[in-house]
């Protein structure tokens, strides 16, 4: 898939040590997406703005590969983001800090009225770091080298989860627009999709892709902090395809933090695939917030600061499910995608959320294309998400249980 082919270059396209190749190549490559995006229930009503990424996450890379005899290559890849609109290398969501009211309401805490103001001040810290790339690292989308060799392609640095890389196959619309199943499990974030300081070994034999990936939290003292494990297995057949990923992260104390198992399966059907897939996700630990409490007992006290510390812990804390059907059909210069999306939370909070619509992609070339999206988020219980687009975050709706409609139309060039 091109998706996949432009996201896990390593593991999904050159791991074949027999292709023909030059001795030693460096691509420049990239993809540029923009376009109007209109999004309705946010707190300041309907927005209309010229986003980037609304297909696909405006990037620029380069990507080299060495071939150093005997079954054995060197290949590298760094990848950056950037906003087409903007020209910076970071984005917010439409809802800036404003965090889900589960998140930000002394009442739906389970807190007293008193501390609110102390809430407001915390999630105002929380809600700054919600966006793109907000530390502005050159290459946050990808940033790794390694090895190809006769038994497999080793890659070191920030690369792409196997959860995620598992998600994108079995996704109709191959993560792209807001009609993306990870659209709406964004906040707190229900997937890994890339991480740092990340050890991956891929392999691909008839038909059977597989990785495995170690993360280290690179603590010193104690390597269980932060530390990740994650793997897939995949199997391509004649007109289907079936797989199944894991990952699981600790948290900064070392606790098990943010786990989800996908599996998934396309099928052909008529003129086009039919796409499914079923996600559990669990965080009994959520990242990040440890250090709440010492924050705010010089203005509350210790007894009630660790209160509000164990709020926010429940807060964040997940346990859901989140589950994909959709259909994808390509006729000459023209694609279709229509898609279902349904996130079923388990906890007390029954923050649920579905999406629907569908997307449409006219070929102007090989390289150019033209689409339109239509998605409607309904948002039930506690539920509250925004639709964002492949490059940026939709953020949050004015209050719990609003829905959302996006409308996009945008042009897509890759190089």
């Amino acid at each position: 898939m091109k998706k996949l082919t432009l996201v896990a270059t390593a593991v999904m396209g050159l791991l074949s040590t027999t292709a023909a190749m030059a001795q030693s190549t460096v691509t420049l490559y990239g993809l540029l997406d923009g376009g109007y995006n209109h999004v309705s229930g946010l707190r300041q009503g309907s927005v209309n703005t010229i986003a980037s990424g609304i297909m696909e996450g405006s990037r620029f890379g380069l990507r080299g590969t060495e071939d150093i005899g005997g079954g054995y290559k060197a290949i590298f890849t760094l990848e950056n983001r950037f906003e087409l609109d903007t020209g910076s290398v970071t984005n917010r969501p439409n809802s800036g800090a404003q965090l889900p009211d589960r998140l930000s309401s002394a009442a739906l805490m389970g807190l007293p009225g008193a501390v609110q103001p102390v809430l407001n001040a915390v999630g105002a810290s929380i809600g700054s770091t919600v966006g793109v790339n907000i530390a502005g690292n050159l290459f946050d989308r990808q940033a790794f080298a390694g090895l190809i060799t006769p038994v497999g392609a080793f890659t070191f640095g920030r690369q792409y989860t196997p959860g995620y890389l598992t998600s994108a196959t079995f996704d109709a619309t191959q993560t792209q627009s807001s009609l993306a199943v990870g659209q709406i499990a964004t906040f707190p974030p229900a997937v890994d999709i890339r991480l740092s300081n990340t050890v991956q070994y891929g392999i691909q034999m008839s038909g059977v892709t597989a990785t495995l990936m170690y993360g280290a939290g690179e603590v010193a003292g104690d390597n269980a902090k932060g530390r990740f494990y994650g793997g897939m297995a995949m199997y391509k057949g004649a007109g289907f395809s079936v797989g199944v990923g894991h990952n699981t992260r600790n948290n900064e104390l070392g606790q098990k933090s943010l786990t989800d198992t996908v599996v998934g399966a396309t099928v052909n059907v008529g003129p086009g695939t039919v796409y499914g897939q079923y996600a559990k996700i669990k965080d009994d630990n959520p990242t990040g917030l440890s250090t709440i409490a010492a924050t705010v007992t010089p203005s509350v006290g210790a007894a009630t600061a660790a209160l509000i510390q164990n709020a926010y812990i429940n807060g964040f804390k997940q346990d859901a499910n989140l589950m994909h059907i959709g259909y994808r059909v390509t006729s000459g210069v023209h694609t279709v995608v229509v898609a279902y999306n349904r996130l079923d939370d388990k906890r007390p909070n029954n923050a649920d959320t579905s999406s629907y619509g569908a997307t449409y992609t006219y070929a102007l070339s090989k390289r150019t294309n033209l689409n339109a999206v239509l998605t409607r988020f309904n948002n039930k219980g506690l539920g509250q998400a925004a639709p964002g687009g492949n490059g940026f975050l939709g953020g949050v709706t004015s209050s719990a249980g609003t829905d959302s409609t996006n409308i996009a139309f945008g042009i897509r060039h890759t190089f």
